[in-house]
């Protein structure tokens, strides 16, 4: 003998449409999205993102991690950096750099006495969506007076590091945006008399972390050395990217 069971399949059918309709609904029978957790205190678990299936989790009780979506929709806990020198340098011989060497001459030759600048390196991006864009650098930089001499002098240079957005060094001016500026002063006040070597050694370096907004579209960033000896325009070269250079770029 055959059963027909009609009220049971009905009701089936109905809440199967009206999920396919309206959602699907936890502790609630009107979902506003596909996926509806009516709760004041309920969360959701995916086991993937636990510690103990996720290399990402670090674990530890009390601690959170941030939940990024990927270009296909799924929930990762994977940091996709735009740039990340990691360690390495990111500024060597073989990155696109115009050059790294910036000299301030002794004589009058040039606009704006005492004071020069010049393109360290240039990174072009492009992005699909209006986004904020985060920069971590540090530069680093010697001054000397020479190539070959380190500067002995009992006048103070400052020496500054920024970058600019889309403005090419054609049309750079004292007005344009500058951002993440780092400087330091540098003042070497030893016996002039004494040989060069008495003068200080090692490298220096300028760091800085910014936010800006960002359109879609094509974007040059272009990292700046700065290196200011007031109005005497003293012989000044200072050398940038001598040491171990770090970019990090994150859209969000």
């Amino acid at each position: 003998m055959r059963k027909i069971y009609i009220m049971p399949l009905i009701i089936l059918l109905n809440t199967l449409l009206h999920a396919q309709v309206s959602g699907v609904g936890i502790g609630t029978s009107n979902p506003q999205q596909k996926l509806h957790l009516a709760s004041s205190s309920g969360t959701i678990r995916i086991d993937g993102l636990n510690s103990a299936n996720n290399a990402f989790n670090g674990g530890g009780i009390d601690k959170t991690y941030p939940v990024y979506v990927n270009d296909t929709g799924d929930l990762t806990l994977s940091l996709s950096t735009f740039q990340n020198s990691d360690g390495s340098d990111a500024i060597t011989a073989t990155t696109p750099f115009v050059t790294t060497s910036l000299l301030v001459p002794t004589s009058a030759t040039a606009p704006n006495n005492g004071l020069r600048n010049l393109v360290i390196l240039p990174y072009t991006i492009t992005i699909a969506r209006d986004a904020v864009l985060e920069i971590k650098y540090s530069i680093s930089f010697e001054v000397m007076s020479t190539a070959a001499t380190k500067l002995k002098s009992t006048k103070a240079r400052r020496i500054s590091t920024f970058y600019t957005v889309d403005t090419a060094p054609a049309s750079f001016t004292s007005t344009t945006p500058r951002f993440g500026q780092a400087s330091k002063c540098y003042h070497n006040n030893n016996d002039l008399a004494a040989t060069p070597v008495n003068a200080s050694k090692g490298n220096m370096y300028n760091s800085s972390t910014t936010y800006i907004s960002l359109t879609a579209g094509t974007h040059t960033i272009r990292f700046y050395g700065e290196v200011s000896t007031g109005t005497t325009n003293d012989q000044t070269r200072v050398n940038f990217a001598v040491g171990n250079d770090s970019v990090f770029m994150r859209l969000y």
